[in-house]
């Protein structure tokens, strides 16, 4: 019977120090990500607008799970940081929402955004209508605070 229990003591604390262990690459991994996520005051900000209007289409499932992580794979490390808005109310009670989507992508200056695009456009471009009819707004701005 103590050989049993010191057999399970035993799997019991590898199985801790196992979750523990996993448990700090995460960490590690979401520190990483944190770490490249810094928006700073001079950097380049590129905002992706998207209309609303009646009977448009917006899959904001696909929008953050497989085009956004698109441009992170096309961009590589020259796209410093992201962020996406998802409409939920207007200024005025009861209004439609200006915006179904907006999308934030961080660049440390215009040229790097313009050697991706350059390279890039027509992937980026093909990939819309998979979750969008809209045509979107684009506006290219330097961050200032």
């Amino acid at each position: 019977m103590k050989k049993y229990l010191m057999i399970m003591f035993t799997g019991v604390i590898m199985l801790l120090v196992t979750v523990n262990a996993m448990a700090q690459v995460d960490a590690s991994q979401q520190n990483k990500l944190a770490e490249r996520q810094v928006v700073k005051k001079g950097m380049i900000k590129v905002t992706i607008l998207y209309p609303n209007g009646e009977g448009k289409k917006f899959d904001m499932d696909y929008y953050t799970r497989k085009h956004f992580p698109l441009l992170k794979s096309l961009f590589g490390d020259a796209l410093r940081a992201t962020a996406i808005d998802k409409g939920v109310a207007a200024g005025t009670p009861g209004a439609p929402i200006p915006f179904l989507a907006i999308g934030y992508l961080y660049f440390d200056s215009v040229e790097a955004f313009q050697a991706g695009m350059k390279i890039n456009a027509s992937k980026i471009r093909a990939d819309i209508p998979n979750y969008t009819d809209i045509q979107p707004i684009i506006q290219i701005s330097e961050v200032l605070l």
